[in-house]
């Protein structure tokens, strides 16, 4: 195989390269497709490499809790390590057709898991430290009191819409996207017998996710159920792509707030030995990226619910 055509073999995997970082496109995706192809040649399964990531990010956060650089570099290899099969995963689904919603759920739950081990190993390092700027007294309970209010509250929701926003892009590019809907999801565990009781479970969980996204999307629900009331299933291809050219400047806020500009931020507050300014960031940098790409993402989808309506009341 030549260069074009190892170029063109790792593309395949992506699922589109509008919504792919630079970071991704140099650096985890080509490493992580080396990681799928040895997957591959094994025959192990998406979700098997998916709770390797797992575990290996885990325990990331417990490296954390150790102040020595070799420890902090250590942590920071673990959470790189995962991250690559995190993208190894998600290609080798796309190479061998093994794409589930089980892959998807575990894949969102590891990326959850990661970070609650991190925030976790964080605060219990801080507790019995000095808390900055001279103020004479431990961390105690307001390191963790900062890091559920941002992990619990903010982080959870500035991935979930990022991710949901993601795949509303690849759902009018391709035609096809992983978007939840919260009502399919939620017959499907319905008909699911009790004897499959961890599918039941698993269902339970995805149908709250994908709640919680549509619950901050009003505008893009009303939106998208006045487009399947106009052309069902078959949106036309030039409204497709004037909703892909308004949302495409979005991308890059969706990809601040997923993971690689978080990493580089909370690996740069750890080697400084100030880790508690990684909730901060969250809470602030964050914060501000996450409702100003809510709030554009919101009004072009009422501006195009309200120009498909005009029309047919003008038909």
């Amino acid at each position: 195989m030549n260069r074009e055509e190892r170029r063109r073999a790792l593309e395949a995997t992506y699922k589109s390269k509008d919504t792919e970082e630079w970071i991704d496109i140099v650096f985890t995706r080509p490493l992580g497709y080396m990681w799928a192809l040895f997957f591959q040649k094994l025959n192990v399964h998406p979700n098997t490499v998916t709770l390797l990531s797992l575990i290996i990010g885990a325990f990331s956060g417990y490296c954390f809790y150790h102040e020595s650089l070799g420890w902090t570099l250590s942590g920071i290899l673990m959470l790189v390590w995962a991250n690559l099969y995190d993208s190894a995963d998600g290609q080798l689904a796309r190479m061998t057709g093994k794409k589930s919603m089980w892959g998807r759920l575990l894949d969102g739950l590891a990326g959850d898991v990661w970070f609650f081990s991190i925030y976790v190993f964080i605060s219990l390092r801080l507790t019995h430290q000095q808390m900055p700027f001279g103020l004479g007294q431990e961390w105690g309970i307001w390191i963790w009191i900062l890091a559920i209010v941002s992990g619990v509250f903010f982080h959870k929701e500035q991935a979930g819409l990022a991710d949901y926003y993601r795949n509303i892009y690849l759902l009018y590019l391709l035609d096809s996207s992983e978007l939840g809907e919260s009502g399919k999801t939620a017959a499907e565990k319905r008909a699911t017998p009790w004897r499959e009781w961890y599918c039941k479970i698993g269902l339970f969980f995805y149908e709250r996710y994908t709640v919680r996204q549509e619950r901050s999307t009003p505008c893009f629900q009303r939106m998208r159920a006045v487009l399947r009331e106009k052309y069902g299933d078959e949106v036309p291809v030039p409204l497709r792509r004037e909703l892909c050219r308004r949302m495409f400047p979005l991308l890059k806020w969706t990809n601040v707030l997923s993971f690689n500009i978080r990493a580089i931020v909370l690996f740069t507050t750890l080697l400084c030995g100030e880790p508690w300014l990684y909730f901060i960031f969250e809470l602030t940098v964050l914060n501000v990226i996450y409702f100003y790409m809510r709030g554009h993402h919101e009004r072009i989808c009422r501006e195009i619910a309200d120009s498909v309506q005009d029309e047919q009341q003008m038909a």
